[in-house]
């Protein structure tokens, strides 16, 4: 098929990979991770991200703030976490004689929950309800977060002493869930050379050439929703979907293999993230390659294993590509 774009949609397309071209600059050997970045800005989601230290994650969204237009709040999460260090508090004055709501950081509009699964379940109450409904309670009063809001959080595979397995509800609440791993050779000696220059140069990041305004990625995310998904795409994805609650009917490994299929937030995780990925390609149409290149950090996390699987060593990804071997694309 030729590759179109509407007319309208340039400008927004052009500042979109200005932004994954400063990315690219900042965090080097982590493609994935800025277009994952970029994907969930674009589709109003949420990114759980899963790595050794090190590895730029923070660096990652501290670039994106600096790249748009919002502010940025870091929050390191630990085991004597309390709900109101993330939500705020009703602070007494004694001077108007009453109480008054001092917002707590979740209140920005770019969040890095660093070490997600250190915090206790009351902490991760008042987050899953900042992540779903963009708003959080304290006492029997409710506060709306910013429009523009997104959640990066982030989780160490190795480290788990002291570590709370985050419950199915909230990780079904992140569109996506990526994985990074160590940059090669090359990609190291260019990184030392960029901490050389930026110690030089005393700053941390370089500044931006340019600021996306909230308005521009409002816009953008109104436009990926105009692309085109054709019937067929569509029932892929419900396919896909269908073959970890239904896996007997595709294959036998994904019958022995899945205790437990995916939501319908799945679904839409894939969909919007197709989406995201053909607008950021120049596409106005949505491909079955844009459905399978998201499908594994859509599904990871959303799929329960069976005991048996786990005792032979298979994880969530090779689910999913047996997933995209068994399920026919269009």
């Amino acid at each position: 098929m030729d590759v179109s774009v509407a007319p309208h949609a340039t400008t927004a397309i052009s500042a979109f990979n200005g932004l994954r071209a400063y990315l690219n600059e900042q965090i080097l050997g982590q493609d994935n991770l800025v277009e994952r970045l970029l994907l969930a800005l674009l589709a109003d989601g949420h990114l759980l991200v899963e790595g050794p230290p090190g590895l730029a994650k923070t660096r990652a969204i501290k670039a994106l703030a600096h790249g748009i237009e919002g502010n940025f709040q870091r929050l390191q999460f630990t085991p004597d976490m309390l709900p109101a260090d993330l939500t705020g508090s009703d602070i007494y004055r004694p001077e108007e004689g009453g109480f008054h709501f001092q917002r707590g950081p979740l209140f920005h509009n770019l969040i890095l929950a660093d070490e997600i699964n250190r915090a206790p379940a009351k902490v991760q109450s008042a987050l899953l309800e900042a992540m779903a409904e963009r708003q959080v309670s304290v006492g029997s009063a409710t506060y709306p977060l910013p429009r523009l809001f997104l959640v990066m959080a982030t989780q160490n595979p190795i480290e788990h002493e002291g570590t709370y397995p985050l419950p199915e509800a909230q990780l079904d609440r992140f569109m996506l869930h990526t994985l990074v791993d160590y940059p090669d050779r090359a990609t190291t000696l260019r990184i030392m050379e960029l901490s050389r220059r930026e110690a030089r140069e005393a700053c941390e990041l370089s500044p931006p050439r340019f600021a996306l305004t909230q308005e521009q990625v409002f816009a953008a995310r109104r436009e990926v929703l105009e692309l085109t998904l054709a019937d067929s795409v569509a029932e892929y994805i419900a396919a896909l979907v269908e073959a970890t609650r239904i896996p007997d009917k595709y294959s036998s490994k994904l019958k022995e293999w899945l205790r437990w299929g995916a939501s319908p937030r799945a679904a839409l995780a894939m969909e919007r993230g197709a989406r995201a990925l053909a607008w950021l390609d120049g596409r106005d149409y949505v491909s079955p390659e844009d459905v399978q290149a998201i499908a594994p950090d859509a599904l990871r996390h959303r799929l329960l294993l069976d005991y048996t699987a786990q005792a032979h060593g298979v994880s969530a990804q090779d689910c999913v590509e047996e997933l995209l071997r068994q399920v026919p694309a269009p």
